[in-house]
């Protein structure tokens, strides 16, 4: 993969209002200048988790300007071209999704959804400060290759990799291509 800009990324979940927004704050500041950060949802809920900005903002991620958009804002003619997508939620690995230009190199990151958890709100807290820790822990692996100098099958290798570490969903969800889908 070329170096002449920053590489843009894409952080998919069905309800665009908690993984993908954890997902999409963390690699904003921890890849800044190298990379673009978006995230989207299949079926977005159309608003944000408030426990996933008070997360962001607890560990001193950016909280600004995030909104709760379907995937169809990546997929039309005017959007960024995406070089990597990401789903971090099962439902939206196992969805069929537009056709994505430029052939992006993508995995599946699978992580439980925080949102889901029931109880108290220092339960409900603990559940996305869980849920930041393993994004935090795939997206450093990921921002540490040396993106230049792998080829595509090799990239493609890591970055399944990355989908196990600790904190995966308990399904098994294949690597996927979603250029081909």
């Amino acid at each position: 993969m070329a170096d002449h800009r920053p590489y843009n990324v894409l952080f998919l979940c069905a309800g665009n209002s908690a993984r993908s927004i954890l997902a999409e704050g963390i690699l904003r500041k921890d890849g800044a200048g190298r990379f673009n950060a978006f995230s989207a949802g299949s079926q977005p809920k159309g608003v944000i988790n408030p426990f996933a900005l008070k997360v962001l903002d607890s560990f001193e991620y950016p909280t600004d300007g995030f909104r709760s958009k379907g995937w169809d804002e990546f997929s039309g003619p005017n959007a960024p071209v995406m070089d990597f997508i990401f789903t971090v939620c099962d439902a939206a690995a196992g969805e069929a999704c537009p056709i994505w230009p430029g052939h992006p190199a993508s995995a599946h990151w699978g992580i439980e959804d925080p949102a889901a958890v029931q109880g108290t709100d220092i339960e409900k807290e603990r559940a996305f400060v869980q849920a930041f820790k393993y994004l935090k822990n795939r997206i450093a692996a990921f921002l540490a290759l040396p993106m230049a100098s792998l080829d595509q099958m090799t990239l493609t290798q890591h970055l399944t990799e990355i989908g196990r570490l600790e904190g995966t969903t308990s399904g098994t969800v294949l690597p996927f291509d979603r250029s081909s889908t």
